[in-house]
């Protein structure tokens, strides 16, 4: 059995533009479901500790059309989070990061999230990125200096399908930080789902619609590491 941490946006609020965000509801439920249903234990972690801000958008018909992750949003199981300065990351096997623009602003620079990133890698363990999860991965710096993707094929939420106006006030753009310095891959946008893996430890995902895919790869992973 494995130990998952899932790292959520505490979630931000932009009041000079009415705009307010956080995790994104399938990016960790329906991992979150593959994993637990295989076996493994999954805990949750945040800056702030406590509730995270959902990001509503996700509970949308569009996105949750049979109101699964709604449901297990309002059961409760994403209530309680640790915080990430108080992780030990020697104690987990799998990084999830979860995605949803939350991620750009408390996740993305966050030191405690990029000292317990580079740990599990050190330790062999597997770090997974979805949708805006990614943006951490940029500035987790290795020992030579480099950025952890540096060089490596990744994926994340490429701008073309960025809500209408929302990159004029997002901190920067998660395609173009990643291109320059990884070897970005947005994949065919006509398939429904897309995840890529950097390397045996390192693996992405493009946007929500590609949360189930997530959970299978990270499944797929951990048994054939036979935890």
């Amino acid at each position: 059995m494995a130990k998952v941490l899932a790292v959520l946006s505490s979630g931000y609020k932009d009041e000079n533009n009415k705009y307010e965000t956080g995790w994104w509801g399938e990016e960790l439920f329906a991992p979150l479901e593959a994993l637990e249903k295989a076996g493994h234990e999954v805990e949750l972690a945040s800056p702030l500790g406590g509730k995270p801000t959902v990001d509503q958008t996700s509970f949308l018909p569009e996105y949750d059309p049979e109101g699964t992750y709604k449901a297990l949003y309002e059961s409760g199981r994403a209530d309680e989070t640790h915080k990430l300065s108080e992780i030990n990351p020697n104690e987990y096997d799998v990084i999830l990061i979860v995605g949803g623009h939350g991620a750009m602003y408390d996740l993305a620079k966050d030191e405690d999230l990029h000292r317990i990133i580079n740990t599990v890698y050190d330790n062999g363990g597997i770090i997974s990125a979805e949708c805006h999860g990614p943006a951490p991965l940029i500035w987790t710096i290795r020992p030579d200096g480099k950025s952890i993707i540096a060089d490596k094929k990744v994926t994340g939420y490429p701008d073309e399908i960025e809500p209408e106006g929302l990159l004029d006030i997002l901190p920067f753009s998660l395609e173009q930080e990643m291109k320059k310095i990884s070897k970005y891959d947005k994949g065919d946008l006509t398939k429904k789902a897309h995840a890529v893996w950097a390397d045996d430890q390192i693996v992405t995902s493009r946007d929500p619609f590609s949360s189930e895919l997530m959970g299978e790869e990270l499944v797929k992973v951990l048994r054939k590491k036979n935890i």
